[in-house]
């Protein structure tokens, strides 16, 4: 089995508390703040077995529309951009099994070449993780289901500051998109 870890999303603006995304809109708290250590524990175990990590990441214009709908954040070549570092973003760089992707919109294949990354790498399993688990967790999910591919989320590794719409987005991915939740 050849595995494929996609990780969404772990930016400053999404994860560190001074993030302008950070806080759940129920609670003053770093929603992410749950799944950092259970998410860098996956990406230990597909380093260790060097298979393929692909970092999706928001990277948006300062005039990006998106922010009619959210305030702006993770503007390209900006701290709030930027993986956290807990991360190793250094290890990444460096690293032949492991690319930065950015991203302008929700869903991981909208103006990259996601889709092309997957065709050459050929994964029998993608696994995904990050947040926001009903925004572009998800798009990116339905989108590995409209190209057939089998997809895993571990619900520990996944996280959004709206917690009725993860949830929402979790029956989504399982029941619609075939993922397999953990």
């Amino acid at each position: 089995m050849k595995k494929l870890l996609i990780v969404v999303d772990m930016l400053n603006d999404f994860c560190h508390e001074d993030g302008v995304l950070s806080k759940s809109i129920d609670r003053d708290v770093l929603y992410a703040g749950l799944i950092i250590d259970n998410i860098a524990n996956r990406v230990e175990v597909y380093r260790a077995d060097e298979y393929p990590i692909i970092w999706l990441c928001d990277s948006h214009a300062k005039d990006d529309k998106e922010f009619n709908r959210f305030p702006p954040h993770a503007i390209k070549d900006t701290w709030g951009a930027e993986i956290i570092a807990q991360y190793n973003p250094i290890s990444i760089k460096s690293s032949t099994f492991e690319m930065i992707m950015p991203k302008t919109r929700y869903s991981g294949f909208y103006g990259t070449n996601l889709e092309y990354q997957l065709f050459r790498l050929s994964p029998t399993e993608v696994e995904v993780v990050g947040v926001c688990t009903s925004i572009c967790v998800m798009d990116t999910v339905g989108g590995l289901a409209n190209r057939d591919y089998d997809t895993v989320v571990h619900m520990n590794c996944i996280a959004d500051f709206n917690p009725a719409a993860h949830m929402a987005a979790i029956d989504r991915m399982a029941s619609l998109y075939g993922a397999i939740i953990i």
